[in-house]
This record gives structure tokens, C-alpha cells and sequence, in this order.
């Protein structure tokens, strides 16, 4: 791996570092930056920009119920995992959402689409100020309503033409809540999307496990990038599909950050670093056995402070000598506030 970038012997990380010394009780030295560096994720691998499709759809899960219903993205036909989500607001983010690579994201929410979708506006850090990543990450898009009119001031586009753009299929007029109740019930299942076609049984081998691929490794940087901060802090982030969002929590709290890919081996270079946040992203975490080989060998030859969250705190659990399983399904949703029936707070 190191041969893809400069000696990180020479700090030659990202273009701008520079190596200063930081005399304390232990001299160490750190990663100093001038300036921003672009993020470099991969495309999605999919069929791109196509007309808006008003034909008929079908969704069906395998081994359980068709629905029908109609398309408002793009025409394309494609399968993956079917999911769901009880958000009530926050599609933009939610289908740019790395960790959704892979998956058809049903919505609970019966109208979407109503507030459209904004424009690709960055902040004054260079990151995405509307969307978690730059492209559409979810495979697909089940709705029960879908808003065609939308009106907010920050949209450019309506939901389906951007599905479209993006190549990816959508339907609307099904009945989600029948199909989240399935979901609940069977847990996360394999489905597929067809637009225009009669439903064909004899397709139902032709579903595809987006859990037997490694997703990582579509979603994470293709070589490192950084985002400068006012404050003293420099912290390593391991991306294997991080949120805009998150990175942008690091720099608001005064952190300068520097992203490494899924697989860059961050114990040569920890030491640089105030500590090492191993980020969200999709699929199974047994894929990323680098990631986990590096972040064992992080955890035998330094103290520094480690962070995982989601897919990272599995991947961290796993250095650690744990084992993860797969939930039935999973919690696709804003926060939810928890009551602690000790205490009642």
C-alpha cells in the first residue's frame, strides 16, 4: 500500500505536509498542513444519467411478496439489499450516505420529495454542505408518495430527476408499510427493482448480496485528503466511507483532519497524529482484513487515542479479538431519545 503514496518516513502524506518538532517531555513529531486537499472517492460502478422513467415498476423481495408500482427515477433495473428507514426528513443525506451502498432504502415516511433536492454548495472547509458524499450511494429508492412539485429554497432539481441523473431506479405507490412490516419481521431481505418488465420468477436466482462484496473498498478515499482547522489538533481518520457531516463535527470542534483509505497501514504514521477515528461505512466488516491487521498492530505499538463508529467500532472490536454477527436489521433513522427507567432521566 505505501507503494501507492510518498514515504510516510517523509510526511509526504498529502500535498503541503511538512514535519515540525514538538519538544515536550517525549519529542514527537506531528503533521503539520497548509491548506485543504480534495476528497478522491471512487463513482459508483452503476448505469449513469438517463431520462426520467414514468413506466411501470416492481419491487420484489426474494422468496417474499411483489409490489407494484410506478417509476420516478432512473430506468434501470437492479438488485440489493432492501432496508428501511423511519426518518422523517433528511433524504438528501440519507441516500448520499455511504454506509447505504448496496442497498434499495425503503421509507417510512409516506411523501418524499417535497423539499427537492439542493445544490451541490460547499462550505467554507470545502465540504459538501448538503449531501454526506458526492454521489448517490443507495442502489435504490422505494417511497409510497413521491413529491414531483417541490418547493424549498435551497433546491435545484425534484428527487426523480436526480435519481435519474444519478442512474439510480425509484418507485412510488407501493405500500411501504406492508413492505417495512415484512422487513421487521424477516429482517433485512435481498430484493430487486424492475422498471417496465412483467415480474419474471424464473429471475429470482439473479438477486445479488451486496454483503458478499467489499463495499469499503468502493467508498473510500483513493489517497489521502485533508481538512484544515483553527485549532491544534490533527487527527487521522481512517475512511471507510466517512460523512461529510462528521468530518465536519471534527473541524468545528477545532481539529484539523487528515483521511487515509480503508486499507492504509496507519500505524506507521499514527504518531503524527493525536489520536486515529476509524469512520462509518457499509457492508460486512470481515472484508477489511488490512484495516483490522493495521489497526491491531496500531493498538500493540501505541497509545494513542483510538475512535471508532459504526462500521469503525466494529472493525475496532475485531482488532480487539471480538467477533461481529448481523443484526436481523438495523436502526436507520435520526436520533432517538432514550429514557433510563433507573434513573428517569
Amino acid at each position: 500500500m505505501l507503494s501507492r503514496f510518498t514515504r510516510p518516513a517523509a510526511l509526504g502524506l498529502v500535498p503541503g505536509i511538512k514535519r515540525s518538532l514538538t519538544l515536550t517531555k517525549h519529542a514527537r513529531a506531528f503533521a503539520t498542513v497548509e491548506g485543504n486537499t480534495p476528497r478522491v472517492q471512487p463513482t459508483p460502478s452503476r448505469v449513469r444519467a438517463t431520462p426520467v422513467s414514468h413506466d411501470r415498476a416492481t419491487f420484489t423481495i426474494r422468496d417474499g411478496p411483489v409490489f407494484n408500482g410506478k417509476s420516478f427515477g432512473a430506468k434501470s433495473n437492479i438488485s440489493g439489499e432492501a432496508v428501511f428507514t423511519t426518518s422523517l426528513v433528511g433524504y438528501p443525506e440519507s441516500l448520499t450516505d455511504p454506509s447505504y451502498r448496496g442497498q434499495i432504502l425503503v421509507f417510512t415516511q409516506p411523501l418524499i420529495g417535497n423539499y427537492g433536492i439542493p445544490s451541490a454548495a460547499r462550505d467554507d472547509n470545502g465540504l459538501l454542505r448538503y449531501f454526506e458524499s458526492p454521489n448517490l450511494q443507495a442502489a435504490g429508492v422505494v417511497v409510497a408518495d413521491v413529491a414531483e412539485q417541490y418547493s424549498h429554497w435551497t433546491a435545484v432539481k425534484s428527487l426523480g430527476e436526480w435519481c435519474a441523473e444519478e442512474g439510480v431506479p425509484a418507485v412510488s405507490g407501493v405500500d411501504t408499510r406492508a413492505i417495512v412490516t415484512y422487513l421487521r419481521e424477516q429482517g433485512s431481505s435481498l430484493a430487486r427493482i424492475t422498471i417496465g418488465e412483467e415480474y419474471d420468477q424464473d429471475q429470482d436466482e439473479a438477486f445479488v448480496d451486496p454483503e458478499q462484496i467489499n463495499l469499503v473498498s468502493k467508498v473510500s478515499t483513493k489517497a489521502p485528503f485533508h481538512v484544515s482547522s483553527t485549532g491544534d489538533t490533527h487527527v487521522a481518520v481512517i475512511d471507510c466511507g466517512v460523512k461529510e457531516n462528521i468530518l465536519r463535527s471534527l473541524v468545528g470542534r477545532g481539529a484539523s483532519v487528515t483521511c487515509f483509505p480503508y486499507d492504509y497501514p496507519i500505524h506507521k504514521v499514527a504518531h503524527h497524529f493525536d489520536g486515529v477515528f476509524i469512520s462509518n461505512g457499509p457492508g460486512d466488516p470481515t472484508h477489511c482484513q488490512d484495516t483490522v491487521y493495521h489497526l491491531q498492530r496500531l493498538m500493540e505499538s501505541s497509545q494513542i487515542p483510538i475512535m471508532g463508529i459504526c462500521l469503525g467500532h466494529q472493525l475496532l472490536a475485531l482488532a480487539a479479538g471480538a467477533r461481529t454477527i448481523k443484526l436481523k436489521y438495523g436502526n436507520r433513522a435520526h436520533n432517538i431519545p432514550a429514557l433510563d427507567l433507573t434513573t428517569g432521566r
